[in-house]
């Protein structure tokens, strides 16, 4: 099992950047694809990005594609989430997920939230405009 936590998040002004990292413990993380959501005040969680369990294969969620960047590094159990032209509507508390079932990947697959049965605490981003 892989339990992840964050880090990295802040107050930023529109358009900064800002970069999540998400530490999972558990030897098996090479094994995990991994996923970053998001969820505002008064809204559901949503998917924003997620990669594959060796790491090539990345998937985005239409609203952060071209923006945000997920990149892993197995070597340190370590998944980041560089996020650059922040908008005020990227404002949420973030949480890092790992995937239930080892070595599996695919877009659908990866952007529901049942996939994922392990999640940090979150960390909240908030981006001024």
């Amino acid at each position: 099992q892989v339990q992840p936590v964050e880090s990295g998040g802040g107050l930023v002004q529109a358009g900064g950047s800002l970069k999540l990292s998400c530490a999972a413990s558990g030897r098996t993380f090479s094994m995990y694809s991994m996923g970053w959501f998001r969820q505002a005040p008064g809204k559901e969680r949503e998917f924003v990005s997620a990669i594959s369990f060796t790491g090539s294969a990345t998937y985005y969620a239409d609203a952060v594609k071209g923006r945000f960047t997920i990149s892993r590094d197995n070597a340190k159990n370590t998944v980041y989430l560089q996020m650059n032209s922040l908008k005020p509507e990227d404002t949420a508390v973030y949480y890092c997920a790992a995937d239930g079932r080892p070595f599996h990947s695919g877009r659908d697959y990866l952007g529901r939230a049942e996939t994922y049965t392990n999640w940090g605490q979150g960390t909240q981003v908030t981006v001024s405009s």
